[in-house]
């Protein structure tokens, strides 16, 4: 901004922030007083002299994007946006941590104007961050012409020592080092300080040094209230743009607290009445009243409101003069940043028929994501170094690789050039942060991204799916080697807890298909879903193709369940069911004890989620009542299907871990075949119990 304040009223601005988020902790009587304290000063510098917003319209699409990874610090972000000109009222800030309040404990998406991820679980946010420069750049390569900076905004985070210990921050910063991420700038908090203690006990690495070994370009400010040294290594940051930049800001937690500044009880508790109150005597602040606004400080930093639309309005200006330019372009970046898909797009999904043989759904699944990434520029992802397993690709359009590498086509399939253009990211074997990077991809906006790794690893990567699924994400996982079915590798790399995982993380879709036409409408709901993710679960072995002139057609996987197929000639006796692979089990059993003079329904069971969504009509009409004799097939533990079966059903589980060895002798030994199936089912009618596996 201009007409920078002086120094005494820059104190008065900084201590204004820092004793706003100390009073929010302490009315709450819970909270984290200690960064806030020790983060203002840089927090102020960044937001009042560096970054690009508009608090009349958070989602201006070329804003600069703000992560606070260190989300217990909540109260700084809080009151960042009251402050600067936010829909955040003082009352919200009052209500902190408290019952229907915008203020939370930690951020989160989509509650509170101007909060950009939802963070908290530590590396998280700033994982996001790198999925948000990611999208950023593959816009800028899309969109930018010569004269036309139309996507030109840079992701700043705030990060502590919590996120720089954290695993998956290893993993999400080797890597955007590696592709050169600009415009991707990280203020790490070093006050030296964990939940339990001084980082001495467990975290004495030299930060900086790792980061530059990533490939990061790194500054160091030694005084964190020191404005201008901050201000310097920001604007230094933000001009580099081959490389993402770390600035390590030494700062002191509860900063001014008499008795508890660096140490660790600022950390995760108030700081007490009496301890806040000499802190604000110590920094010069009136004890009384609490929640104390200067007008000078407010009218300051409601500079950014007057700035905002200042920024947002040249840039509409840019806007219109590309579209006069450039008009199909401009149509299509609207129409990528509303989050619309094209019209007509559902019309290039493909069909498969029995003649087509036996693909393993992970093979249909490929040929969908190639028809739909030529059509779809918003398609963006890959896998966790899997691809040539997986086949979770976009083979003709390119790799997202730094352009000033110069290797050129990496080797496999993938083609169309190298660079931020490209639109398959390999994201090696990184599962964890592939999860959040694909996260801050959609939060980015203007993009369906996803990532495939193998079902038994999608542990590895269930804190983002969960943190995704809690932001309302549109983010598809595709996983495939759904079963003990993939054979050989034995129990290290055979799924059996991993679908009741998924299964119990709300707001996530989970859908296995049973051959390439059921997963031809997983990925058409997967595409449609804008309210949450959505998991693909996919077989390494091949399944046929099931005749939909014999048996329903598989538009019936948008209920999540449908009746596949039923015995003519009188009442069911009881309906078999099951998902995936294990359908075509379960029909080849009903067709087989139909010739006996059973009759029986096959349920095709893609998705719980869906079909609990559905009314209880629906669900009448697929699970009646009036048949409570019902077993349950799948390749998984039984948990979870209690609710399906019901309380005179059985179910074919694997409740144990499995074993390396063929497919063959797999299906044998664990009784997945058509003759045990045949078996269970007599003995369910019969009222037999069942044998235990």
């Amino acid at each position: 901004m201009e007409n920078k304040p002086s120094s005494q009223q820059e104190s008065l601005f900084i201590n204004t922030l820092r004793f706003l988020a100390a009073d929010m902790v302490q009315a709450a009587n819970s909270g984290h007083p200690g960064m806030p304290m020790g983060a203002a000063a840089m927090a102020y510098t960044l937001w009042t002299r560096v970054l690009r917003h508009n608090p009349s319209n958070p989602r201006w699409a070329n804003r600069d994007r703000f992560v606070l990874s260190a989300g217990h610090g909540s109260a700084l972000l809080y009151g960042l946006l009251y402050l600067t000109g936010y829909d955040l009222p003082l009352d919200e800030l009052k209500r902190f941590r408290q019952w229907g309040s915008r203020t939370p404990g930690h951020p989160e998406v989509g509650l509170t104007p101007g909060v950009e991820a939802t963070t908290g679980p530590l590396g998280q946010g700033i994982s996001n961050a790198v999925g948000m420069a990611i999208a950023e750049n593959n816009l800028a390569a899309q969109f930018n012409r010569p004269g036309f900076p139309l996507v030109e905004h840079t992701t700043y985070v705030i990060a502590g020592d919590g996120d720089m210990s954290e695993g998956i921050s290893a993993e999400a910063c080797s890597l955007a080092g590696h592709l050169g991420l600009g415009r991707l700038v990280v203020l790490y908090d070093d006050n030296r300080i964990l939940l339990s203690g001084s980082t001495e006990l467990s975290f004495t690495e030299d930060v900086s040094a790792r980061f530059r070994a990533y490939g990061w370009q790194t500054y160091s400010v030694e005084d964190g209230n020191n404005t201008a040294d901050v201000e310097r290594a920001l604007a230094a940051a933000r001009g580099q743009s081959s490389k993402p930049s770390l600035i390590r800001v030494r700062t002191h937690i509860g900063y001014g607290a008499p008795h508890k500044q660096d140490s660790s009880e600022a950390h995760g508790s108030p700081l007490g009445v009496e301890e806040l109150r000499a802190a604000k005597q110590n920094l010069g602040w009136p004890p009384d009243p609490m929640f104390l606004i200067p007008p000078e400080a407010l009218d300051f930093y409601h500079r950014s409101v007057a700035q905002g639309a200042r920024l947002e309005e040249e840039w509409d200006g840019l806007l219109g003069r590309y579209e006069k330019e450039y008009p199909q372009e401009a149509k299509e970046f609207r129409r990528r940043m509303a989050g619309t898909l094209p019209e007509k797009w559902e019309e290039q999904l493909p069909s498969f028929s029995p003649s087509d043989g036996s693909p393993a759904t992970r093979k249909a699944s490929e040929t969908v994501l190639q028809k739909m990434g030529a059509i779809l520029p918003e398609l963006i992802g890959g896998s966790a170094d899997l691809a040539p397993s997986t086949f979770a690709w976009l083979k003709t359009e390119g790799n997202f690789e730094s352009p000033d590498d110069g290797k050129g086509k990496v080797e496999g399939e993938v083609a169309g050039g190298w660079g931020y253009s490209g639109r398959t990211i390999h994201f090696g074997v990184r599962e964890h942060a592939m999860g959040a990077i694909c996260n801050g991809v959609a939060l980015h906006g203007g993009f369906i991204p996803f990532g495939s790794t193998f079902l038994v690893f999608s542990d590895y990567m269930r804190g983002a799916i969960r943190v995704g699924a809690l932001s309302h994400l549109p983010c598809v996982w595709v996983f495939s080697h759904d079963s003990i079915f993939l054979g050989e590798d034995g129990p290290t790399h055979q799924p059996v807890e991993h679908l009741a995982a998924l299964r119990a993380i709300p707001n996530l879709v989970v859908l296995r298909p049973a051959d390439a036409n059921e997963t031809v409408e997983s990925w058409r709901i997967a595409l449609t879903r804008r309210n949450g993710p959505t998991a693909l679960v996919l077989t390494r072995q091949g399944v046929p193709v099931l005749d939909q002139k014999e048996n329903q057609s598989a538009q019936g996987t948008r209920s999540g369940a449908y009746i596949l197929w039923e015995a003519k000639g009188g009442t069911p006796r009881a309906i078999l069911m099951a998902s995936g692979s294990e359908v075509h089990l379960i029909l080849q059993a009903a067709k087989q004890l139909a010739l006996e003079g059973i009759p029986l329904r096959v349920v095709s069971f893609p998705s719980w989620e869906l079909f609990a969504a559905r009314d209880g009509a629906y669900r009448q009409s697929v699970l009646p009542a009036e048949i409570p004799l019902r077993l349950a097939v799948e390749a998984g533990i039984r948990q979870g299907w209690e609710r399906w079966i019901g309380e005179r059903g059985e179910m074919l589980s694997i409740d144990r871990y499995g074993a390396s060895a063929p497919i063959a002798v797999l299906q044998e030994k664990f009784g997945f075949t058509v003759e045990a199936v045949v078996q269970r089912t007599k003995d369910l009618l019969n009222g037999g119990s069942p044998p235990k596996v």
